[in-house]
């Protein structure tokens, strides 16, 4: 009698390849390897099976440090090519990563159908408000006032923000992590995976040299826990060293303030509970910026849709029903011409 013999387990190391990691010392990026490559251990998922797609810059490279298959690809059309990819092979489990400058400048457009068209795969972009790759200059999320080479007296454009335009795209998944929160990224990853549809995760990457400590009015340690609001579904959102500050809607308004529990007789009652299914609290809380707010990392929104592939291979199956049977043996012997009614 044979017995089947159960699959190894895969860890982080089976999906490291053995190129050599060329980035800078001390870049972002390399703890986002460091959690996607644990993540995908954890999930179980298939090397074969697995596709890493990226476009231009920095985080383009990741598809080389990666055990998988993958396309380094042009600047901002990696939604493009993986959507094609998608369609071609509906099995396969496609990520997507990106930057700030290639998924939000060139590539703005192509993001933008990847996301409203729900392809059901994951899209990971790495911000950190600058182009690194190419020397420092200023990107679609730089802050106005940021100066870099293309920029010498400081950048006069508004920022777009990531979570916004994806929200604003029609994404049905948009979530937001932080390179050096390494408890908080694999579960966020988790829940991206598990989304049936396009998953959208911004994460906050700090570039060293072009834009060094950028994120820190929220990110510095001192000040994260009083800057940084971790929303989870169903629960209330809460933050703060002491646990004792919260979000709840204005009074009379629909805008979002800040509230010490315990002060001025607002109790825990008063605090507003996530529901990730809102889409305009998803929208308010992608806008919330420091001083004034925290930053919402988390699980923004979640509601899954029809996907894109789904619905093409439907309509196909229905237009291939009710056309008429064909004979190709009497096609071929039809004759020259063909006549279309």
């Amino acid at each position: 009698m044979n017995i089947a013999t159960p699959p190894e387990k895969l860890t982080a190391k089976d999906f490291t390849s053995d190129q050599e990691v060329r980035w800078c010392p001390g870049c972002g990026d390399y703890a986002i390897l460091k959690s996607v490559r644990g993540t995908l251990a954890d999930l179980g998922v298939e090397r074969h099976n697995t596709v890493f797609i990226s476009g231009i810059g920095c985080a383009a490279r990741f598809p080389y440090y990666m055990e998988t298959y993958g396309f380094h690809t042009i600047h901002g059309r990696a939604p493009s090519i993986a959507t094609g990819l998608k369609i071609a092979n509906p099995d396969l489990d496609i990520w997507v990563i990106s930057g700030d400058g290639d998924a939000l400048s060139i590539g703005g457009n192509h993001l933008l159908h990847l996301l409203r068209r729900n392809v059901n795969l994951q899209f990971l972009l790495f911000n950190n408000e600058i182009y690194g790759l190419t020397k420092g200059q200023y990107s679609p999320t730089s802050r106005p006032g940021t100066r870099s080479p293309s920029t010498p007296l400081g950048s006069v454009d508004n920022p777009v923000s990531a979570a916004s335009f994806a929200l604003g795209s029609g994404a049905r998944f948009v979530a937001r992590s932080i390179d050096t929160l390494q408890k908080h990224m694999p579960p966020v990853l988790k829940r991206a995976h598990q989304h049936t549809g396009a998953s959208f995760v911004e994460i906050f990457q700090n570039c060293i040299v072009y834009n060094d400590g950028v994120f820190g009015r929220f990110t510095d340690k001192a000040i994260a826990a009083d800057a940084q609001i971790d929303v989870v579904h169903s629960e209330p959102l809460v933050f703060g060293k002491e646990r004792n500050k919260g979000l709840r809607m204005k009074p009379g308004t629909m805008e979002l303030e800040v509230v010490t529990i315990g002060e001025g007789g607002i109790s825990m009652d008063d605090v507003l509970v996530h529901d990730e299914t809102n889409r305009t609290l998803a929208a308010m809380l992608a806008a919330m910026e420091p001083p004034a707010f925290p930053v919402a990392i988390g699980v923004l929104y979640c509601n899954p849709g029809p996907t894109y592939v789904d619905s093409m291979r439907e309509q196909a199956a229905v237009a291939k029903n009710a056309a008429p049977k064909a004979n190709m043996n009497d096609l071929l012997r039809g004759g020259h011409t063909w006549q279309i009614d």
